[in-house]
């Protein structure tokens, strides 16, 4: 069961990057303190193959909560971009009622995320899956290091 401290539940939670063609995932620790990539899942419209296979990593990692990445535009509007990722939400949310769904603007996650694998040496366009992963891995991180600023995380080894 998720401990709360000072409004702080520990768990782990589930980073989504999701796009037309793939969906990245990433995981936190129980803490909140580090996402790292898991895996990139192969968009699936009409079966929901992907819908499926994000719900057993949901339920294998016991997570507490999701993160959808929203790609808000630079003049802070919504676009097509962000309508697909709220509607992608709303099929997490219908899948998995029972998990709180949360939104985090993703923009750039994907820019900064090919930078990063190029900086360290990697062909970011030949490596559209890891660039997805590490995608979600962005967002989920933005989203836990703004989380624990504003709320300290309790650890059982306390």
């Amino acid at each position: 069961m998720p401990q709360v401290s000072e409004g702080w539940v520990r768990g782990r939670r589930l980073g989504v990057d999701p796009g037309a063609v793939r969906v990245g995932l990433a995981v936190s620790d129980p803490d909140g303190v580090l996402a790292t990539p898991l895996d990139t899942l192969a968009r699936d419209r009409k079966r929901g193959t992907d819908l499926d296979q994000l719900a057993a990593y949901a339920e294998e990692y016991e997570v507490i909560e999701i993160v959808v990445g929203r790609p808000v535009g630079l003049s802070g509007r919504d676009g097509r971009a962000a309508q697909a990722a709220d509607e992608y939400a709303a099929l997490i949310e219908a899948r998995l009622p029972d998990v709180p769904v949360s939104r985090q603007d993703e923009r750039f996650s994907t820019v900064t995320a090919a930078g990063r694998l190029r900086g360290a040496g990697l062909d970011a366009r030949a490596q559209r899956g890891v660039i997805d992963r590490a995608a979600a891995t962005e967002i989920l991180q933005t989203w836990l290091d703004a989380h624990r600023a504003r709320q300290r995380p309790h650890s059982e080894d306390c």
